[in-house]
C-alpha cells in the first residue's frame, strides 16, 4: 500500500535523556527540574515527562493549571512528581490544585492571601520579580511576607532572569544580587533562579534548583547551536514533485520568489500548517542529499527548496528540522526563538516516539 504524502515528526527521547545529562553536568549539584509547559514545548508533555522521570527528574514546571492536571494524569500514581504551576493560585483554582496535589508558584499579594486561606496550608512556591517585570511579587512584598508568614510553608523561592541569553548584560548581575537578598529572607526554603540560559552563566546562578526548558529539547541555551546537545525533534517530509524553472519564473503566490537563473526546485509535502514558519523562507534551509538546500517558498501545505545539482526523486525525504537542519538556525531565519519553532509543530505531521519510558 502506498504511503501517504505526509510530514513525519520523530521525537527522540533518548536524545532528550542525553540533553538532560548535559544540563546536569552544567548545573553542578543543583536539582534539575524540567520545564514541560506548552505540551512539553510542543513535543508531548506526557511522553517527555515520563522519560525524564525515568532519568531521575522528580520536579516539573508548567505554566497553567490545565497543563498541570493533564501532566499529573499522564504521570500517574506511580510517578508522584512535584508539579509547579507558574501562573500560581489564580481565581477559583484552589480546589483543583489541592485535588491534584499541585504546587502553585505564588506571583501576587492576592495569591499569597488566597494561599493563607487554604486548609492545612501545603507547601507553595513564591516567585519574586528581581528585574524582569513580568511575573512575581516585589522584593518589598517578599520582605513583608517573611516578616509574617501567616502559616504559609514556602518550599521554594524563585525568580527568573530576563537577559540570561546575553551573558554580558548587566541585568544578570543585578538580578543575582537582588535574588540573594530575597533568598536570605527565607533561610528554610530552597532557591531557584536559573532557567536554561541561566544554567550556563556560572555556578553562582545555580542555587538549589535549575529549571531548564529549551536545552532539553535541543535548542542552544544562548539561542545559538550547542554541539553538546542532540536534536529531539526531527521533521521530515517527502518530495511531491521536481520542477525546472527558467529565469524570471515565479514560485507560489504573488512576487514572493522569482528565479534569477535556471534552477530545479523540489515541492515538499509540508508547510506552515505543519510548523515550518513561513518567515524562514529566503534565509532558512532544509537538509537533503548531504547538503543544505535553501527554502524558497513556504505555504500552508507545501514548500519549495532549491535542489541545485542534487539528485532527487519523488518520494525522497527532506529533513526540515533535526540533526542537520538545526533548530536554532531555523529560528534565526524566521527572526524568532527556537521555543516558538517547537511549539508551532502541529499535530498534522505523523508523530513517532523513540525511547519511550
Amino acid at each position: 500500500m502506498a504511503q501517504p504524502a505526509q510530514a513525519r515528526l520523530t521525537i527522540d527521547l533518548d536524545a532528550l535523556a542525553h540533553n538532560l545529562a548535559v544540563v546536569r553536568r552544567d548545573a553542578g549539584g543543583a536539582e534539575v527540574a524540567p520545564v514541560v509547559k506548552a505540551d512539553g514545548y510542543g513535543l508531548g508533555a506526557g511522553a517527555v515527562a515520563r522519560r525524564l522521570w525515568a532519568e531521575g527528574a522528580r520536579s516539573f514546571f508548567v505554566a497553567q493549571l490545565g497543563e498541570a492536571e493533564a501532566l499529573r494524569e499522564e504521570l500517574g500514581p506511580a510517578r508522584p512528581a512535584t508539579v509547579y504551576v507558574l501562573d500560581g493560585l489564580t481565581g477559583g483554582a484552589g480546589p483543583r490544585l489541592l485535588a491534584a496535589g499541585l504546587t502553585p508558584v505564588l506571583c501576587t499579594p492576592a495569591q499569597i492571601t488566597a494561599a493563607r486561606a487554604w486548609p492545612d496550608r501545603p507547601p507553595v512556591a513564591l516567585q519574586v520579580d528581581t528585574g524582569m517585570n513580568r511575573q512575581g511579587v516585589t522584593p518589598q512584598d517578599a520582605r513583608d511576607l517573611a516578616a509574617d508568614l501567616g502559616g504559609l510553608q514556602i518550599g521554594l523561592v524563585m525568580s527568573h532572569l530576563g537577559s540570561a541569553a546575553e551573558p554580558e548584560d548587566d541585568r544578570n548581575a543585578g538580578q543575582l544580587e537582588r535574588f540573594r537578598a530575597v533568598r536570605a529572607l527565607f533561610p528554610g526554603s530552597r532557591a531557584s533562579l536559573a532557567a536554561a540560559a541561566g544554567v550556563v552563566l556560572g555556578s553562582e546562578y545555580g542555587f538549589d534548583m535549575v529549571r531548564p526548558g529549551i536545552t532539553l529539547y535541543g535548542g542552544g541555551p544562548q539561542e545559538t547551536p550547542d554541539p553538546r546537545l542532540r536534536a529531539v525533534a526531527t521533521l521530515t517530509a517527502p518530495i511531491l514533485d521536481i520542477r525546472l524553472l527558467a529565469a524570471g519564473d515565479r514560485v507560489g503566490y504573488g512576487v514572493g520568489f522569482t528565479a534569477q537563473r535556471v534552477m530545479r526546485v523540489a515541492i515538499v509535502a509540508a508547510g506552515y500548517a505543519d510548523g515550518v514558519i513561513r518567515a524562514a523562507r529566503g534565509g532558512g534551509y532544509a537538509w537533503f542529499a548531504g547538503g543544505r538546500r535553501d527554502l524558497v517558498v513556504v505555504t500552508m501545505d507545501l514548500l519549495a527548496i532549491d535542489l541545485d545539482d542534487a539528485v532527487a526523486h519523488v518520494g525522497d525525504a527532506v529533513e526540515l528540522l533535526g540533526a542537520n537542519a538545526l533548530l536554532d538556525d531555523l529560528a534565526k531565519a524566521a527572526a524568532t526563538v527556537s521555543h516558538e519553532v517547537l511549539v508551532r509543530l502541529s499535530r498534522r505531521a505523523q508523530r513517532v516516539y523513540l525511547g519511550e519510558a
